[in-house]
């Protein structure tokens, strides 16, 4: 991708965020980079989930819910400003969490009320700041947001899909006949991946492909980055992946199988294991090495110590639409990449070996130590730095153009 044109960005425009991170998220959140980059040429309201009855009885003692808590009886304000164009509200209305009721029409009338409460939150505020002729962008909300557009008729509606949501159960129950609708009655669809726009054009004809931007101000190759002892000390090729390392997502029987076949390689895990990771065979296998979880800042000191990184995924519902942001972190610090060939990962494959299969996956890993140059370390930085949230927000700017 490339930065958009001046006069393809829209400006001036008030628009609301809703989605299912808040802004107090702990973790990286894809909405929140997007509504500080709209934020540089729009007035922007984030407007953080409404709480649910079940999430306040189970976590009253936790700081965010006292906060939303606070708010809900008008101790505290909700409204808070963030940066300049950009605020995020708190809602302060308690909704009914209605996901377990099996029957349709109750679900459904239990849902449009919350809907109801919500925008009736969101409605005072934007009235507030003197909003108008809003445009509504939602972050994968497909139940509490699902009525919005009839409550707070934007002038245009967006759906973003950044995850196939209906492979959890959770979302299944509902979301199976919730979520098509959704995107079929917004007017505009966006996905971070090619398979998330294909899904969405199911539904919706003006769905597009928006890219995925990264935070890749740390992940920077440098002699000055400090050792990591702890590899170091192996001899022959370090073969390493960070991240949570989830049965779900990671395929244990290729990681088996590299280490098997390749005795001579250290196969290098860091991250928080779940517990299938933590009692499987991985652990009996010498040259396989888990490291645990380390601080988010200090994992470019451990990607620099690798020869080569991996993203061996299992191939599966969850998976894969997903987009690897931790290809972008690996490519950012000029390592070679192998991964698992799904269809999100198809727009790196002038730059990252994808395998088929695991005796690819071996092979394609011997390929990537042995033909490692300096120009291919420059082209891999250049690749993972243009997928940046000016890009992906400059080409949402050009979907929003060919709708309106």
């Amino acid at each position: 991708m490339i930065s958009q044109p001046v006069e393809e960005i829209v400006s001036g425009r008030d628009i609301v965020i809703v989605g299912q991170q808040p802004w107090d998220v702990n973790i990286g959140s894809n909405c929140k980079n997007i509504a500080i980059e709209l934020a540089k040429h729009n007035r922007v309201l984030y407007v953080n989930s409404a709480l649910d009855r079940i999430t306040l009885l189970r976590n009253r003692k936790d700081s965010k819910i006292i906060k939303r808590k606070a708010v809900i009886k008008g101790k505290t304000d909700g409204l808070i400003p963030v940066a300049d164009n950009l605020w995020t509200l708190y809602p302060d209305v308690l909704i009914e969490s209605v996901n377990w009721i099996n029957n349709f029409n109750i679900f459904d009338w239990l849902n449009k009320r919350n809907n109801r409460l919500f925008a009736k939150s969101i409605l005072k505020t934007t009235a507030l700041l003197g909003f108008k002729d809003i445009i509504l962008f939602n972050d994968n909300d497909m139940f509490k947001s699902f009525y919005l557009k009839e409550f707070l008729r934007p002038s245009l509606s967006i759906y973003y899909s950044r995850d196939f949501m209906l492979a959890v159960d959770y979302w299944k129950k509902h979301g199976t006949r919730i979520e098509p609708a959704l995107i079929k009655k917004s007017d505009l669809c966006v996905a971070n991946s090619t398979y998330l726009s294909n899904y969405c054009k199911q539904y919706n004809p003006a769905s597009f492909y928006i890219g995925q931007g990264c935070e890749l101000d740390i992940f920077t190759s440098s002699a000055a980055l400090p050792a990591v002892p702890a590899i170091d000390r192996l001899k022959g090729p370090k073969i390493g992946y960070v991240g949570a390392l989830q049965s779900i997502r990671l395929d244990i029987e290729l990681i088996a199988h590299i280490a098997v076949t390749k005795p001579a390689w250290n196969i290098i895990l860091v991250g928080p294991e779940d517990d299938v990771f933590s009692a499987s065979k991985l652990h009996e296998i010498p040259n396989i090495h888990f490291l645990g979880a380390q601080k988010p800042e200090d994992l470019p000191q451990y990607i620099n110590a690798f020869d080569l990184c991996i993203n061996p995924q299992l191939v599966n519902q969850v998976t894969i639409g997903n987009y690897p942001r931790k290809i972008d972190e690996y490519l950012a610090m000029g390592k070679p990449v192998v991964a698992t060939h799904t269809e999100a990962v198809t727009i790196f494959e002038d730059t990252v070996y994808l395998a088929e299969n695991k005796e690819s996956f071996v092979t394609l890993i011997e390929k990537g130590l042995q033909e490692n140059t300096e120009e291919l370390v420059a082209y891999r930085v250049k690749i993972a730095h243009s997928h940046s949230w000016e890009n992906s927000v400059g080409e949402l700017y050009k979907a929003m153009n060919q709708v309106i």
